[in-house]
């Protein structure tokens, strides 16, 4: 019989490469070390494959591509349907400090990736798309699902191979979460940056195989809310999640064809919005516990469970993203790659420190460590770098996250509906549209240093040529 084994092979090769990468972390200390999480690893072990190996005999990395896009917004679905956070009512500026230093590396991100193109424009690459600098934002900072997604619409524009641009710079992203956060971490240890109770924690820890001890107390990963033998409960919790993600795009699909009565404008709107479909897709996810709430059956949502197809979520979007990167493309423009990224890299890497330890009030160093994880991979990476330090979730920092992630979203989509305008320079030659997302990025630089002075205060500038800031 003719049937197509193609999602098996792809979901196989994944799933293969995640227990050899697993196996790898529990054995070797460099993995250890790091923190460097088994999805990534997995991801680059398939990379040589779908480049060299799989496309003689048909098998191509599109697919993945798609992958990640459909598991970025699935993962948002599930972790939108757990239960709201507890209100944090502290004065901190816990909530509104990381939305602040989550948008400023929007803004800077935008304006290095931005300005440097123009650089490469004007003298190695004037053929280079005038949008190629803003996949440092877009992968760093918003993750390989948005880059991934907003890549593809850019190839309508002109841009060949954007797709798999976005996820290079995705992965270039959590190579410096990986190194460059635990290198801070080591760092901060030697310097005194922490309070004496996390030392104390990190100093303690062991080497972290990846894995649970055999002598470990296993934490449950799930509660039943149903019956086995009606409904498994993993089931109908997935079950919900594929519901939520369809109403999604059948509320995307109808607005834009309502947008589509608005011409050409309205149309590009349309497409466009199909790359921030996480957007949608949460927003989906909370008139849904909305619903559920007020009809008093939000008990049949075990929030562990929705944690675990999240996490699912992510495991294989970071694999697929990384194994999906095309070598042909990224070739051609290393040099562009390897100099944006690494300037943006450093410019993060010393512009969340500085920031975090004058805008905080408490679990200073957390909090930056959150920052710094979101802003060069995605929550799961943020979250892996916060758990070296804080292994239960003990401290308010992955809270007041999740509660700034809505005010996040809801700020940035300015930023996010510009983000074509320098893709669409490059396909008119108007260059008037690469330079108002110039004005737009400046614009969230200002708003963000405003808000950090008033956030800070005194502390702005204290002791301004020092990275971190004792208490």
């Amino acid at each position: 019989m003719d049937f197509s084994w193609k999602i098996i092979i792809d979901a196989g090769a994944v799933s293969l490469a995640l227990i050899v990468a697993t196996l790898i972390r529990s054995r070797f200390q460099f993995f250890q070390r790091f923190m460097i999480p088994n999805a990534i690893t997995a991801g680059f072990l398939l990379l040589p494959l779908y480049n060299f190996a799989l496309p003689p005999l048909g098998y191509g990395t599109n697919r993945l591509g798609e992958l990640v896009y459909h598991l970025l917004n699935i993962s948002f679905v599930a972790m939108t349907l757990r239960s709201p956070p507890p209100t944090i009512r502290r004065k901190s500026g816990g909530v509104v400090g990381t939305t602040v230093g989550i948008l400023s590396q929007y803004a800077i991100q935008a304006i290095i990736g931005l300005l440097l193109t123009l650089l490469f424009i004007s003298t190695l690459s004037p053929s280079l798309s005038p949008a190629f600098g803003l996949f440092l934002p877009l992968g760093f900072a918003l993750g390989p699902g948005q880059a991934f997604a907003i890549g593809k619409g850019w190839e309508a524009l002109g841009f060949a191979g954007a797709s798999s641009m976005g996820l290079t710079f995705a992965a270039i992203g959590y190579l410096w979460a990986c190194f460059a956060g635990v290198a801070l971490i080591h760092y901060g240890v030697r310097r005194g940056w922490m309070c004496e109770e996390t030392m104390a924690i990190f100093s303690n820890k062991k080497l972290m195989t990846g894995l649970v001890s055999k002598d470990e107390k296993r934490v449950a990963g799930g509660e039943l809310t149903t019956e086995s033998e009606a409904i498994d409960s993993l089931s109908f919790h997935g079950a919900i999640v594929a519901a939520t993600y369809f109403l999604s795009y059948l509320f995307l699909r109808v607005l834009v064809w309502g947008l589509s009565f608005a011409g050409n404008g309205g149309r590009e709107l349309g497409n466009n919005l199909w790359g921030i479909n996480f957007i949608f897709s949460a927003l989906i996810a909370q008139i849904v516990r909305f619903i559920l709430q007020k009809t008093g059956t939000q008990w049949i949502l075990d929030d562990k469970t929705l944690s675990r197809i999240a996490g699912f979520s992510v495991d294989y979007m970071v694999v697929s993203a990384i194994a999906a990167i095309s070598l042909v493309f990224v070739s051609a423009f290393w040099i562009q790659i390897v100099v944006i990224s690494t300037l943006g890299g450093i410019a993060t890497t010393l512009s969340v420190p500085w920031m975090a330890s004058r805008m905080f009030k408490d679990y200073r160093f957390e909090r930056m460590l959150m920052i710094y994880g979101c802003s060069t991979g995605t929550l799961s990476t943020g979250l892996a770098l916060l758990r070296i330090l804080d292994p239960e979730y003990r401290s308010p920092v992955a809270s007041d996250y999740m509660v700034s992630a809505g005010l996040t979203f809801l700020l940035a989509i300015p930023f996010i509906l510009g983000i074509n305008l320098p893709a669409k320079a490059g396909q008119t030659g108007n260059w008037t549209y690469f330079w108002i997302m110039v004005g737009i990025s400046f614009a969230y630089l200002l708003f963000t240093l405003i808000a950090y002075i008033l956030l800070a205060r005194k502390r702005a500038w204290e002791q301004g040529r020092s990275m971190w800031i004792k208490p």
